[in-house]
């Protein structure tokens, strides 16, 4: 009776154990079963939001007053308009800017002047970085585009005389920098290139003294900081002009 009894109590406890065992297995199925449909809802609707972010959105602001309107992903923006002045301002500047980068690659052989050295390859680098966006301009507006090349200042591709932008050094200007050396050079190359930077100056001055001229955003932003990085320049220069009496002193 009492085994009975027992092996009664112990079938009993292993099936409430069986029991118990089942529904903690349900209950997990039903929390991880709950998990994988909140997580595939939420990267059903993070995809529907990339999705809908990828798509283009084309604001065109209104007028003072006016509300904005949205314009289809198919708009396409269109160059801003420009004045003949734009262009030959860009055309004339490559000219300008050729002269300036072809003095600066006198400094190699002509001098030994450290100062004057690294003040010429960072006219180098800049002027020459500029005239690519020049062309770029030019090219995108379906301009002409002057190359970069060192040959007379004056002349154009045709061996024409031309007329010289302001500040560029004239034929015999620039023979008599090539002929100069050490102490010379350097005192040539500082006064030609400060003349050759006030020129650029009074080209920018004259393109936005020219009425409608200028409005262009990429040829307002390059022109302001052409104007910016060459009078800075043109102080560094100066203050190595005036160094120069003390060493020769030395």
């Amino acid at each position: 009776m009492f085994s009975y009894a027992l092996k009664w109590g112990l079938y009993r406890f292993r099936r409430k154990r069986r029991l118990r065992s089942a529904r903690e297995s349900v209950a997990q199925c039903g929390i991880l079963l709950a998990a994988s449909v909140s997580a595939s809802f939420f990267c059903s609707r993070t995809w529907a939001q990339q999705t809908d972010q990828a798509k283009p959105v084309v604001v065109q602001p209104g007028a003072p007053g006016k509300p904005s309107r949205t314009l289809p992903p198919s708009t396409r923006a269109s160059l801003p308009p420009r004045s003949q002045a734009d262009v030959e301002f860009m055309q004339g500047m490559i000219m300008h800017h050729s002269q300036a980068v072809e003095m600066t690659a006198l400094i190699a052989s002509h001098t030994e002047n450290k100062d004057l050295r690294l003040l010429g390859a960072r006219i180098s680098s800049s002027q020459s970085d500029e005239i690519k966006f020049m062309q770029r301009w030019l090219a995108a507006r379906g301009e002409r585009v002057p190359a970069a090349t060192s040959g007379m200042p004056g002349m154009d591709m045709s061996r024409e005389p031309k007329a010289l932008m302001p500040g560029m050094l004239t034929p015999e200007q620039m023979e008599t920098l090539r002929k100069a050396k050490g102490a010379e050079f350097d005192h040539l190359f500082l006064t030609g290139m400060i003349q050759h930077h006030d020129g650029a100056l009074t080209m920018v001055k004259d393109l936005f003294d020219t009425a409608g001229a200028g409005q262009d955003a990429d040829l307002f932003n390059f022109a302001t900081d052409a104007d910016n990085t060459q009078r800075a320049e043109i102080r560094i220069m100066q203050a190595m002009l005036e160094k120069e009496p003390l060493e020769e002193i030395r």
